[in-house]
């Protein structure tokens, strides 16, 4: 699905697109402080980019042609639903992009694909101080009480 707004084009990513990508990932990856050594890119790009790999989907945001954010989704079931979710998972906007609406696109992006697999719930999670980020979610989605935990490693 490709989709416009304004001077943003948002589509679904593709094997050509694995330079751009590395580049948006690496970024997003060095927000957050952290590292994947080259076989997780490596995966994490086929499954994104694979034909029998429905349950995960990528999506490049373009201004003038040029790569200027992504978004990861992960599609599952649920127990609590019929339906399948949709977990997002990265969403990035590059810094030269921010304020131009690429990470609202991206969003309305996967709101809409959510809607085309008939999946009536999206959710992430942000880290509680990325503010300017929950600017932006508050603005389009509805804060979770949820609290996470993760097994200690």
């Amino acid at each position: 699905m490709t989709t416009t707004g304004s001077d943003i084009e948002i589509r679904e990513l593709t094997p050509q697109d694995e330079a751009d990508w590395r580049e948006l990932w690496t970024a997003y990856l060095d927000f957050y402080g952290t590292t994947v050594p080259e076989d997780v890119y490596a995966t994490t790009f086929a499954r994104l980019t694979g034909p029998d790999m429905a349950d995960m989907e990528g999506r490049l945001a373009r201004i003038d042609g040029r790569a200027v954010g992504l978004v990861h989704t992960i599609w599952h079931r649920h127990c609590w639903r019929t339906e399948d979710v949709c977990y997002l998972q990265d969403l990035y906007a590059a810094h030269d992009a921010r304020g131009r609406g690429v990470g609202r696109a991206l969003i309305e992006a996967v709101y809409a694909a959510a809607d085309a697999r008939g999946t009536p719930r999206v959710y992430w999670l942000t880290q509680e101080d990325n503010h300017a980020a929950r600017k932006l979610y508050d603005r389009i989605a509805k804060l979770s009480p949820f609290v996470k935990y993760d097994r200690p490693t």
